[in-house]
């Protein structure tokens, strides 16, 4: 896309712009957390603390979002404050929704991890940190469930950093899927594949490294050979928020049967599914699912700062 399209249609803030031109290490953050994946306030004051996290840890934050039919790489806390409070409402946007997000100058968008990763990548940010990403949805062999968020790591060039796959998908499928697309999965510091709401799954991850530096050099020499696409990190959420196995799989379960029985599909299943384990839970999760986020945020900070100085 040249200059001129480009600017058309992608606001980048300054903060953000002037990292980028000056190659200091950027963080892409997604916003369907803040709109769909919790209740205010809890989400704007997630939203903020993780941009605070990336901060401190040496990186500018970019939180992703469509404001007015603009694709924003960067937001301002009142504009945060503002898809907060909008809540559900805001258009929950993935690639196939974008021409539609941008076409409306009033639209208000929350962007999924795969419209996060095509925002970042036109706007020039390599790392991403987010909670989870999408998966193979479980009965997705009749279903054909299939979070749009694998395919874009299949051909977008973003790391996303994140705490596995969510634990109401089918975590063999997934991994299937990114094997065969030929995405990466990087543990960091883990053998095998975190459960976003605990720290292990039955399944391993390709490739463990101990460091952010090791990781970012596989992604600079991923990217400098020419191998488009993307990298999945997963990185365990911390062991003192560590979900109980059994009773978060009973949680989810007794939420899937709920789906199932009020017939909920598509863009709704995964607000609904977090939001009825929050409320089985007795909220334990939302705090999981706050903390697992920051934790990533501080991670992926590191990777990209590591990132910045092999560019």
């Amino acid at each position: 896309m040249n200059h001129s399209v480009l600017s058309r249609y992608l606001s980048v803030s300054p903060e953000v712009a002037e990292a980028l031109e000056a190659q200091k290490p950027v963080v892409a953050l997604e916003s369907t957390i803040i709109s769909h994946g919790m209740p205010y306030p809890q989400n704007v004051e997630t939203a903020m603390r993780v941009e605070q996290v990336v901060r401190d840890n040496g990186a500018v934050p970019a939180t992703i979002a469509v404001m007015n039919g603009k694709l924003c790489a960067g937001l301002s806390p009142e504009q945060i404050e503002f898809l907060g409070k909008t809540g559900q409402s805001a258009l929950k946007v993935s690639r196939r929704d974008l021409p539609f997000a941008v076409s409306s100058r009033d639209t208000v968008g929350a962007t999924t991890v795969a419209a996060t990763m095509i925002v970042a990548e036109l706007a020039g940010v390599k790392i991403f940190a987010t909670g989870g990403i999408g998966g193979v949805h479980r009965g997705a062999p009749t279903s054909f469930d299939i979070s749009a968020d694998l395919q874009e790591l299949a051909s977008t060039s973003v790391a996303v950093v994140c705490a596995g796959a969510k634990s109401i998908l089918d975590l063999e499928l997934t991994q299937e899927y990114l094997e065969t697309h030929g995405v990466a999965v990087i543990g960091y510091q883990t053998d095998c594949w975190p459960a976003f709401y605990t720290r292990r799954s039955d399944y391993e991850v390709d490739y463990r490294l101990e460091s952010t530096g090791e990781i970012a050099d596989v992604l600079f020499h991923k990217w400098q050979l020419g191998l488009n696409g993307g990298v999945v990190v997963c990185v365990p959420v911390p062991e003192t928020y560590e979900q109980d196995e059994v009773l978060i799989n009973n949680a989810i379960s007794e939420a899937l049967t709920e789906m199932n029985t009020q017939g909920i599909t598509g863009k709704k299943t995964t607000p609904f599914l977090l939001e009825k384990i929050a409320t089985i839970t007795g909220g334990s999760s939302l705090e999981t699912n706050i903390q697992l986020v920051l934790n990533n945020a501080t991670v992926a900070s590191q990777i990209a700062v590591n990132y910045s100085e092999l560019r």
